[in-house]
């Protein structure tokens, strides 16, 4: 095992987008955006062949050079997807990583006057250029998402929005069931936003002025503020707490806000675009610290109840916490790469 970077069979291409939709965001972030493009072995050998796409999302506060991070012991996933295809453990593909991240910290992949159009920056601006500058199968039944965490949620939800454009998913610990996901931690931020008055811009702007992380509230008031910036902001982007920061007590249509965007409860709105998947891997961790592993069975029975071919699904749930499960990712590439290849002609 490699202390540092491996070669590649394929190759990843690195760009920068400039975007039209990112322009002028809520948070000012930067509308040019980094944008990977993995190439499998061969490509450059068959200029007439054309290949599926995966799009890989990263989970919260992840931004795209983090792929490049290594755990002791392990190899981060651009070179275990190589792998993949190197070995050829399943058709080649090309790999599209996604840079989604946002000053709260992430998208989670929506578009809202909180954070940006981000929904809308994948499915109108990034799909096209890779469609038009890569030689992709350029259809849905070709083209799959897939993530971890947030990244999870987002190939979650992104298929049910725009199921012209993707045809299969994979889900990691992904968010749903937002009752044991999120909502187990509002007790903790009221106790946490006493020392600003109940004023989490209070604790951005303090969170700003310092070295990030340093206080031990950090973490959970960051999580709150960026799903509620994605989830709730109000129109003219104030984010919007679904619960009094004072009280704890829950403010129910501000709640039922984040409700409507469960994966969980989205099933049946979007019945008809989960029908047309090809594919659909879900797994979690039994040890989940957000029990994502029982969002993950709520979906999973969300989508037989509304139709869902069985055949179509993959669900599983294995021992792990919510993070180190990195290597499922090249397991669900795999398995999704087999299904939106078309069969030889």
């Amino acid at each position: 095992m490699l202390p540092w970077s491996a070669d590649l069979a394929g190759r990843i291409d690195e760009h920068v987008l400039d975007s039209t939709l990112l322009r002028g965001n809520p948070l000012d972030d930067p509308h040019e955006r980094p944008l990977w493009v993995y190439v499998p072995p061969g490509y450059d050998d068959d200029p007439g062949r054309r290949y599926p796409a995966v799009y890989v999302i990263m989970g919260f506060t992840g931004h795209i050079a983090m792929w490049r991070n290594r755990m002791p012991y392990r190899q981060p996933f651009p070179e275990t997807a190589d792998q993949v295809f190197a070995r050829g453990d399943a058709p080649p593909a090309i790999v599209v990583y996604v840079d989604a991240w946002t000053s709260y910290g992430g998208s989670q992949y929506l578009d809202s006057p909180g954070t940006g159009r981000y929904h809308s920056y994948i499915c109108d601006e990034i799909v096209p250029w890779v469609d038009a500058n890569y030689r992709t199968l350029p259809e849905a039944a070709h083209r799959a998402i897939t993530g971890k965490s947030s990244g999870g949620y987002g190939a979650m939800i992104t298929p049910m929005l725009r199921p012209d454009l993707f045809g299969a998913f994979a889900t990691h610990a992904g968010d749903a069931l937002f009752e044991y996901c999120y909502m187990v931690d509002f007790a903790d931020v009221v106790r946490q936003l006493r020392s600003y008055d109940g004023d989490i811009m209070r604790w951005w702007d303090d969170f700003n002025s310092r070295v990030s992380f340093t206080k031990p509230e950090d973490s959970k008031l960051l999580e709150i503020l960026g799903y509620t910036a994605a989830y709730s902001a109000r129109e003219d982007g104030t984010p919007e707490l679904p619960f009094d920061p004072v009280t704890g007590v829950v403010r129910p249509d501000v709640w039922q806000r984040w409700l409507d965007l469960d994966p969980v409860r989205m099933v049946p709105r979007y019945a008809e675009a989960m029908q047309s998947q090809r594919a659909i891997w879900i797994d979690g961790g039994t040890r989940d610290e957000w029990h994502l592993d029982v969002g993950a069975q709520a979906f999973h029975r969300a989508l037989l109840d509304n139709g869902v071919d069985e055949d179509r699904v993959h669900f599983e749930l294995f021992d792990a916490a919510h993070g180190g499960i990195d290597y499922r990712y090249p397991l669900s590439l795999a398995w999704l790469c087999e299904r939106i290849t078309p069969p030889p002609s």
